[in-house]
């Protein structure tokens, strides 16, 4: 395919993967940038992260910091951790608690909805507007009790996006969860595209997942809705040879609030473009990869649970925990893998299977929103400023 063929609507490549050339370019990774992760929805933290006054979270990500912060009115908020001053970062770390915004460098003070209410020897700053010089803010949306932002304005919000699952959301009560430890970033020598790509694969579970194949049987099934994939799989009744996985199957207690047809299911969602929901009777998790250049990007995740102390519920969430460290480690040897083998000059693109739903569908969309994304073979170098 030539790049005279861009303006062409090619509905062949809907059975083609995407060109590999897009996992490690770094025209393209920008553009992602740009026109991807500016315009998307990422989850910072749960409302209950910032119950009180003064608490704020921070997410970092695509060169951007963001807080949100809890005010005085008791209203959330979400800005950009930077003074207007010299553009230094406000604030440090992952969250914590506040009365004012203070920037460590010259010692402007904001207020925690934003105002700049504090400038040392403000009467020398000739082209000081206070009242134009608060923080920026940025789109927030909170569903179902998890705080979203996202950078630019555009395209549906988180609830839009979730409609065709609220039911099945609904019974597991995201409003009421806290969380359970604290959040993990794990950096992976990938781009960001491998790990989704093998987050909504349904075709490697009983190939590169001999524990969950245990767990779930022949049960595993995936779908995808224009901005999410779902997954789920329901254990089995017969025991597993692996201690871990034969605890939790025997001591997962019956959770009053869930429906019988989710006591036993393992329910995932996948939120375009890189957050996911893993949803457990007895715990929920969110999920996300960032990039962080052509060829890397960082997993970051925590736990949430609803109050229960039961020892079988305790020891559950524990068992849970071993179960998917050993999924989590089998998934970065295989991203991994992909990763070296796309560096290949004689992989190009790949044949998707009619089941590979979820895939097929990301493909679709990276395609229509960098329509480069068309060509086998890398285009020169600066084809994207052209």
């Amino acid at each position: 395919m030539s790049e005279s063929d861009l303006h062409i609507e090619r509905d062949n490549l809907d059975g083609w993967s995407l060109p590999a050339w897009t996992y490690d370019d770094p025209e393209f990774a920008a553009l992602e940038v740009d026109r991807i992760f500016r315009p998307s929805w990422q989850v910072v933290c749960h409302v209950s992260d910032v119950a009180n006054s003064g608490d704020w979270h921070s997410l970092d990500y695509i060169g951007e910091s963001v807080i949100v912060v809890r005010g005085a009115d008791q209203v959330l908020r979400a800005f950009t951790n930077v003074c207007r001053h010299r553009g230094s970062r406000l604030v440090d770390g992952s969250g914590g608690c506040a009365k004012k915004l203070v920037c460590p460098y010259h010692a402007w003070t904001y207020d925690l909805d934003g105002r700049l209410t504090g400038v040392p020897d403000s009467a020398s700053y000739p082209t000081l507007d206070k009242d134009k010089a608060g923080l920026v803010a940025v789109d927030m949306e909170i569903w179902r009790g998890f705080v979203f932002v996202r950078l630019e304005s555009g395209g549906p919000s988180v609830a839009d996006m979730m409609a065709p699952y609220e039911d099945q959301v609904a019974p597991y009560l995201f409003e009421e969860l806290r969380a359970l430890g604290r959040v993990t970033m794990r950096p992976r020598a990938v781009n960001w595209k491998n790990v989704g790509d093998n987050y909504s694969d349904g075709l490697h579970i009983p190939v590169a997942h001999p524990g969950l194949t245990r767990l779930f049987g022949k049960s595993y099934g995936i779908e995808a809705e224009p901005h999410v994939d779902r997954m789920w799989g329901d254990l089995v009744d017969r025991p597993s040879a692996n201690w871990s996985e034969r605890g939790y199957q025997n001591l997962l207690p019956p959770v009053p609030h869930l429906p019988a047809a989710n006591q036993k299911r393992w329910l995932y969602f996948k939120l375009w473009p890189s957050v996911a929901f893993d949803i457990y009777p007895d715990q929920v998790d969110f999920m996300q990869w960032l990039p962080t250049g052509p060829t890397s990007c960082v997993i970051r995740e925590i736990s949430y649970v609803l109050p229960d102390d039961r020892r079988e519920m305790r020891a559950a969430r524990y068992l849970n925990w071993r179960i998917n460290r050993q999924v989590n480690a089998e998934d970065t040897v295989l991203i991994t893998r992909v990763q070296q083998g796309m560096a290949s000059q004689s992989f190009s693109m790949g044949p998707l299977s009619d089941t590979e739903v979820c895939l097929k569908s990301f493909c679709r969309q990276i395609r229509n929103i960098i329509p480069e994304a068309r060509l086998e073979q890398r285009p020169a170098q600066g084809w994207s400023k052209k």
